[in-house]
């Protein structure tokens, strides 16, 4: 059976445990958010063809990471007939606004305020927001986009937003070409620079994407700042892939404690991953969702009418080594038990 793009139907070739969208383009993985018992996986998305472009913000829900339900698209390109606009909606994140900073709260729903990148047909990126007071099933874009306005650089992507205790604010990492660049704001929408990390460090093989900062504790409870930024190309086995670095964060500034390269794997298949919002507060996990594809070979791949899936969500641990520490990784629990009782049932 033939569509009228000439192309043959493989649906055979979808993963079971894998996330794939129902049709179209996919690529990273945005947004990812834990709220009132669901698992929200927000990510880059051409709703309109099986390649990339037109960049979206698809989402899917589940409440156990392991069946998955595709909802609306949640943020469209802010481009006019004449290719005109704030631009198209690339890479971000979600956070639960717990203490309604924002102002954006209307009921009894903490807003969800996701922050994203428009980029605009002149390649002119800028970082923008916009908030749900449904539980993320419907988003308003703020009117006083874009947030933080472009310096003057081409890259200048991706921010990953999360709540600092100690400094009492929201700190905001993102990429710049091969350095990240942090800020920091009490109410997210008004934004101040606060420092550069990346400059002389890790490697510099390709441009730095796609950052996240969180701490991890170690089993005999030492607790760490992770660094994770994805690098395309530059990766161990080609094409793209994610260093880390574990170091200190004081509020302003990130410092590493090594200057060797630390990659998070070295298979091919695992990009641009960041972790979950929300899901500390509820038991303590660190979760991340990477992109299963190389840019490389992503555009090639013979799978339709769908193309793109996410590698399998992963906890992240740290551990405390004779060669410093380390970020270790392993499928969540629910994928674990799921295999335990599917080889049972293969047993019986």
């Amino acid at each position: 059976m033939k569509n009228t793009e000439e192309k043959q139907f493989t649906e055979q070739w979808r993963p079971l445990n894998h996330f794939t969208p129902q049709e179209n383009w996919m690529n990273d993985p945005n947004g990812l958010v834990y709220y009132d018992g669901l698992y929200h996986l927000f990510y880059q998305h051409n709703p309109k063809a099986h390649v990339w472009g037109n960049m979206s913000w698809g989402h899917a829900v589940s409440t156990d990471l392991l069946n998955w339900q595709e909802k609306p698209v949640a943020l469209l390109p802010d481009v006019n007939e004449n290719k005109q606009g704030l631009g198209y909606i690339f890479s971000g994140s979600v956070v639960v606004d717990w203490n309604n900073t924002s102002g954006f709260q209307q009921g009894e729903h903490p807003p969800l305020v996701a922050i994203f990148t428009h980029h605009s047909e002149q390649a002119v990126q800028c970082q923008s927001i916009a908030y749900s007071n449904d539980a993320g099933e419907t988003w308003t874009k703020f009117e006083g986009n874009p947030v933080i306005e472009n310096p003057g650089i081409r890259d200048f992507r991706d921010p990953k937003v999360f709540w600092h205790q100690e400094s009492k604010q929201w700190v905001m990492v993102l990429a710049a070409g091969q350095v990240v660049k942090l800020f920091g704001s009490t109410d997210l929408k008004s934004w101040q620079f606060l420092s550069d990390f990346g400059e002389d460090v890790g490697s510099h093989a390709g441009e730095w994407e796609c950052p996240d900062l969180f701490q991890l504790t170690t089993e005999d409870g030492e607790t760490k700042w992770v660094l994770i930024v994805s690098i395309n190309p530059g990766g161990p086995n080609g094409g793209c892939g994610t260093q880390y670095f574990v170091g200190e964060f004081n509020g302003n500034r990130f410092e590493t404690d090594h200057d060797n390269v630390k990659w998070f794997d070295y298979g091919p298949d695992n990009y641009a991953g960041v972790t979950f919002d929300g899901l500390q507060r509820v038991d303590g996990r660190r979760i991340m969702i990477g992109w299963m594809s190389n840019w490389t070979y992503a555009g090639d791949l013979p799978t339709y009418p769908w193309s793109g899936a996410m590698a399998l969500p992963r906890e992240l641990t740290l551990l405390s080594t004779s060669n410093g520490h380390l970020l270790a990784n392993k499928p969540v629990n629910q994928y674990q038990n799921s295999m335990v009782e599917v080889t049972r049932n293969k047993s019986t």
